[in-house]
């Protein structure tokens, strides 16, 4: 979109709301996928890059090389639609994946080792033979619907993000290639150009991270005409060097977001909110159990936030947060997602890493960096037990509180492979007890209860500290930098007996200094409620 264009959009949005590059959404999406398929975190920004300067070498229209830029960051979003599936048969449904990027699925010699190193993996030994035998005769029907699955998908993304018919129409052919062997059974020409251009420059990226250059080299020259177009694999191997110049992996996303062709896609409101309804769909086909997780969380932490009286830009920004907050999901295997039994410790350390993953995909975007960070924190309790950071109550705020209650109580209501779903009356004693023993807040909790359709009693707010409703007025127009005077004077009181309510908060919040106590009443959530 043109300058002029991100003016016209600007002018439609609140006014505290800005347009975003969809590049920063899709580049997001992206880290996670490249978790998803046991990546480097560069894998798909780094396609990206080699396909737009192998297209920029071929001599591409504007057009398609807008389009090959896409294509080359979603042309691995479908990979959660088989992961059920896959972890049936591989026993996980990311190790296989990254090996079998590396195979000619056209080698029967290497079709038969991957599936002899995967296929049931952890099982006895007559259950593998057996799983193999079968993997064999039904290779082409299962990697057909496989393929055309993971195809659809990422096509259903790119209209969602309103990428263009061009793109969603480039999606289908990712599993591809030139001589007609691979999904969906065409070759040359018919394949458009910006996938034959990803093509190429994915499987240089591929075989950079797993062998290095000379490697990814050969195989682009051993492959040229059979998997990919012999016109763009031979200009890959005259400017190899140029093609690899100057790539950073520590600047790998600077350098994605800077060759995006013009003109950049900007998006804004409802294209945001869709963008994010895309990467809760990823996460939800991640397994059976996940379906509807997310989109949940998102409707039951929205409505508690506008229960609370949450400012608009808030509410907004909590229920992206939400749609996004399990994101994480996609870089742990299923098998642990899926697993009947109880976890073991190792299992557990990777369960805890969930939430991380979530926040690193939207770190490196200025724009999305905030939102991460609150979809990252809703496995947080005030107590500190949480994770990943393991964050006390003062560094949680409202929103945080919010998206955790209602992460919980979701969770509850749904079943588990070790565990039925709750009732909503046990998923209410359960919640209201995290809200008692101090993990869960208790005005989010019963905001949550209410949304969820709860009877919910109305108590008044326990004070933090033990201060009282006055002391809280106090508190509140000394943070507006009121003097004694000005204090008595607003609550006609008097200036002594301010003196005295400013002491005792003093000590009961354990600071010395009006600052100070400005500070303490935003740790813990005070000013929102003035």
């Amino acid at each position: 979109m043109a300058a002029d264009g991100i003016a016209r959009l600007a002018g439609v949005l609140p006014a505290d709301e800005r347009p975003i590059r969809a590049a920063e959404v899709v580049g997001a999406l992206s880290l996670a996928t490249d978790l998803g398929t046991g990546q480097p975190l560069e894998h798909a920004l780094r396609s990206a890059v080699l396909a737009v300067r192998l297209g920029e070498l071929a001599g591409a229209s504007a057009r398609d090389l807008a389009d090959t830029y896409y294509v080359a960051l979603l042309h691995a979003s479908g990979c959660t639609s088989n992961g059920h599936e896959a972890t049936l048969l591989y026993g996980d449904d990311i190790e296989h994946r990254a090996a079998f990027f590396l195979i000619d699925p056209t080698s029967r010699a290497e079709v038969l080792a991957f599936y002899e190193a995967h296929v049931g993996a952890g099982r006895p030994a007559e259950v593998r033979a057996a799983l193999i035998e079968d993997a064999i005769a039904n290779a082409g029907p299962r990697a057909r619907d496989a393929f055309a699955a993971m195809c659809e998908v990422a096509q259903r993304f790119a209209g969602w993000l309103d990428l263009g018919s061009s793109v969603q129409s480039a999606l289908l052919y990712v599993f591809a290639r030139w001589d007609g062997r691979g999904f969906p059974g065409i070759g040359g020409d018919d394949i458009p150009l910006p996938m034959r251009l990803l093509h190429v420059a994915r499987d240089i990226s591929l075989f950079l991270s797993a062998a290095g250059p000379d490697d990814a080299r050969a195989v682009i020259e051993r492959r040229t005409g059979a998997a990919y177009d012999p016109r763009l694999a031979d200009l890959a191997v005259q400017n190899f060097d140029e093609l690899l110049a100057e790539l950073d992996e520590a600047r790998m996303w600077e350098q994605a977001l800077d060759i995006e062709p013009f003109p950049q896609v900007w998006i804004g409101g409802e294209q945001v909110d869709a963008a994010f309804m895309a990467i809760a769909a990823l996460t939800g086909l991640k397994s059976p159990w996940l379906r509807e997780h997310s989109t949940s969380v998102a409707d039951i932490a929205e409505a508690a936030a506008w229960r609370l009286g949450l400012p608009l830009a808030t509410v907004v920004q909590l229920r992206r947060a939400a749609l996004a907050h399990d994101l994480g999901r996609v870089g742990v295997s299923n098998a642990i997602w899926e697993k009947a039994g109880p976890l073991g410790f190792g299992e557990w350390e990777r369960v805890r890493l969930h939430p991380h993953y979530t926040e690193r995909a939207f770190a490196q975007s200025h724009d999305l960096a905030a939102i991460g960070v609150l979809a990252g924190s809703h496995h947080e309790r005030l107590d500190g037990s949480g994770y990943h950071r393991g964050t006390r109550g003062p560094g949680l705020d409202q929103a945080a509180r919010i998206l955790a209650a209602a992460d919980c109580y979701t969770a509850m209501r749904e079943a588990r492979p070790h565990r039925p779903a709750l009732t909503a009356a046990a998923a209410e004693t359960e919640l209201t007890r995290e809200a008692e023993e101090g993990r869960l807040d208790q005005e989010a909790v019963d905001a949550v209860l209410a949304a969820a359709g709860h009877r919910m009693p109305q108590r008044p707010r326990e004070l933090p500290s033990g201060l009282t409703r006055r002391e809280l007025e106090i508190l509140l127009v000394l943070v507006r930098g009121k003097s004694n005077k000005e204090i008595a004077d607003n609550l006609r009181i008097s200036v002594k007996t301010v003196g005295n309510h400013v002491q005792h908060l003093y000590e009961k919040t354990g600071v010395r200094s009006r600052a100070a106590a400005t500070v303490w009443a935003f740790e813990h959530g005070l000013v929102h409620t003035a």
